[in-house]
């Protein structure tokens, strides 16, 4: 919808009302022709992004036999990877479990599922889930996981610190704030400088400035989350 009105402004501009009336013609073509494009581009991302939370469900659904009942929406999707069709990139997930009953309230156990795509994820039939490798982590995972991040983007060494940082404050730009300062300040590199730390038998963790990489040792496959989508799974986690 911001893609349409944004749009819909540019020919304002471009076309303005005391155009020649010879013209009209062309310039309605145009506008039609402009306006189909962007619905078109639209209602793919939609179908896609449609796609994957099926296909997600559907892994829960088969992986995950103890979760019962369950909610689960897109964190993050990211229509501009369909302008690469190459792209490596993250679809994010947040699953919350629930107790059925009338009006249920989302109360239960958060996860975060992870579908890590690999190059060739989106072709001309929509998306190859035979390229996605799929990660469910929850809390304690995730505090494990932004300990390692956070080491390597600030040098802070001490665990217990960055912990107690993490679940009592909030992950910033700059850093991680606690009580209204920057309490554990973050490296500030050049956007191709790398710090890397390696997590585990599966991935290592690189830090460049305002996102967080994680390779894939499996796949060699070298995915980069947002530092946006950092605080979005961090608050989903931890906000009180």
């Amino acid at each position: 919808m911001k893609k349409l009105f944004t749009f819909l402004i540019i020919l304002s501009i471009l076309f303005p009302k005391n155009v020649e009336a010879q013209n009209n013609g062309a310039a309605t073509a145009a506008v039609v022709g402009g306006l189909l494009a962007i619905g078109a581009g639209v209602a793919a991302i939609q179908q896609m992004k449609e796609q994957a939370e099926l296909t997600a469900t559907e892994w829960v659904l088969s992986n995950e036999p103890e979760i019962n009942s369950f909610s689960l929406k897109t964190l993050d999707f990211d229509g501009r990877k369909l302008k690469d069709m190459s792209a490596v990139s993250v679809i994010l997930f947040n699953i919350q479990e629930f107790k059925p009953m009338d009006k249920p309230k989302l109360d239960g156990k958060k996860q975060v599922l992870f579908g890590f795509t690999s190059q060739g994820w989106i072709n001309e039939m929509g998306i190859d889930f035979n390229k996605v490798q799929w990660m469910l982590i929850d809390s304690s995972e995730w505090l494990k996981m932004m300990t390692s991040y956070v080491k390597v983007a600030s040098g802070q060494v001490d665990e217990s610190h960055i912990k107690e940082a993490l679940v009592a404050g909030k992950i910033v730009n700059k850093g991680i704030n606690g009580k209204g300062d920057l309490e554990i300040p973050f490296y500030k590199l050049e956007g191709d400088m790398y710090v890397v730390i390696d997590y585990s038998t599966d991935m290592k963790f690189i830090y460049n400035e305002r996102s967080l990489g994680i390779f894939l040792k499996k796949t060699k496959d070298l995915v980069q989350i947002g530092r946006s989508e950092i605080i979005k799974i961090h608050e989903f986690f931890f906000d009180k």
